[in-house]
């Protein structure tokens, strides 16, 4: 299943051409902002998909019945460029227990590269939700790995997948590599092009890199 968020006209359009526009983008804490803030939106409209359950709370007037959440779903982010994004999610599930994915492209002399998988870290998964973001879904290779490494930690109920932008070969991997019936992928935009190099075209380029600087 997939859900594209600025199919419907919201101020997250706004932000998504923030994020594109080459000279914003050199304003490195506005591009952060405007990731956190996209995903914030996106945290709120996954949280329509939430298990609910009914609560009495004690005003200084009264008692009100109000629909809570029965359970915070776990938030993952793939390192470093999901961190922005990481923030968003958390400022919505604000008692979320956290997981982080270390993964990284290592390039071949002949222009080729592989994902590798360093570190996991995160709480128990089974029988919870579990939200993972990466703001670029390119290959899709990334992601696939990232969340299999996590389902070590235990099967989810449901995961919901948080992308700012995608290739359609990144999104036609991950149907391919992905069940529908336990994933959902929520994304800002889907770009027809990836180059030789998997970078999405038109795309915004390097997400990590303009957030907080150049890798060496």
């Amino acid at each position: 299943m997939i859900r594209i968020i600025s199919q419907s006209p919201s101020v997250f359009n706004q932000y998504l051409a923030e994020i594109r526009d080459s000279v914003i983008q050199l304003d490195s804490m506005r591009f952060r902002t405007n990731m956190e803030r996209m995903a914030a939106i996106m945290a709120f409209e996954i949280s329509k998909q939430m298990d609910y359950e009914n609560r009495e709370v004690s005003t200084p007037l009264g008692v009100a019945e109000v629909p809570v959440l029965k359970s915070y779903p776990v938030l993952a982010s793939i390192l470093r460029a999901g961190l922005p994004m990481h923030r968003g999610l958390l400022s919505i599930f604000d008692r979320s227990e956290n997981a982080f994915v270390s993964a990284y492209r290592k390039h071949r002399k002949d222009g080729s590269f592989s994902v590798q998988v360093e570190y996991v870290s995160g709480p128990e998964l089974a029988g919870r939700y579990l939200i993972l973001a990466d703001p670029m879904l390119a290959t899709g290779s990334s992601l696939v790995l990232s969340y299999k490494a996590l389902l070590a930690k235990g099967k989810p109920i449901h995961t919901h997948i948080v992308t700012l932008i995608a290739s359609v070969q990144g999104v036609d991997y991950l149907r391919k590599n992905l069940s529908q019936d336990e994933v959902t992928l929520w994304v800002g935009a889907i770009d027809d092009e990836l180059t030789a190099q998997a970078y999405i075209v038109p795309g915004l380029g390097d997400a990590g890199d303009l957030a907080f600087g150049s890798k060496i």
